[in-house]
């Protein structure tokens, strides 16, 4: 029930309150495309590079907010993160959330 309400009405996530608590934001783009733009503070961690990553990202015992151009890699990262047991959110386009989170 939940889910479909969250469809009809999209998502109602306080990323601007995730953010000032404290939350990670996990721009998974290449170096490159990171390079020529991000969020301020983002930390970049590449797809291919999420998995081996994780121990670090669970050591910090924080929110994480993925992100990357479009929201698909963001997606892809928020499962494979939310399936380690971190608490995660898919905050898709960087420059949408930036809007979002100012």
């Amino acid at each position: 029930m939940f889910s479909m309400l969250k469809k009809l009405f999209g998502n109602t996530t306080d990323y601007k309150g995730l953010v000032s608590n404290g939350a990670i934001i996990l721009d998974v783009r290449s170096e490159g495309e990171f390079g020529s733009g991000h969020i301020k503070g983002a930390t970049n961690i590449p797809l291919e590079q999420v998995k081996q990553n994780i121990p670090a990202l669970k050591k910090k015992n924080k929110p994480v907010i993925t992100v990357c151009r479009s929201g698909v890699r963001s997606g892809i990262a928020k499962s494979v993160l939310a399936a380690a047991g971190i608490e995660v959110y898919n905050g898709g386009a960087w420059n949408a959330l930036q809007q979002k989170i100012q």
